[in-house]
């Protein structure tokens, strides 16, 4: 098993808010051990921001492809960052 750390954010574009897609995130996330947050953005994207094991990090970017019922995902932007700074849990933040 795989322990390194990774964090990432990851900016999701399509049809993502309005379908629950940041409680599913959550849900998601938490549910792989994962701490970060995620919110929606002015253009219509969701920016997630994740950290934790790196096999868990990148289960979640796969994840965020499939998103909630009724989320249709155009494009994942991911950029790789510093995991040393992760909040303790998983938040929603607007």
């Amino acid at each position: 098993m795989n322990d390194r750390k990774k964090a990432v954010q990851a900016r999701i574009y399509g049809e993502v808010q309005g379908v629950g897609y940041r409680i599913w995130a959550r849900s998601e996330a938490t549910g792989l051990g994962l701490v970060g947050w995620v919110r929606n953005e002015r253009d219509g994207s969701v920016t997630a921001w994740l950290a934790g094991a790196e096999g868990a990090v990148s289960a979640m970017i796969e994840r965020l492809w499939q998103g909630p019922a009724g989320a249709s995902v155009s494009r994942i932007d991911v950029e790789e960052l510093e995991a040393s700074t992760a909040p303790g849990d998983f938040r929603i933040v607007a």
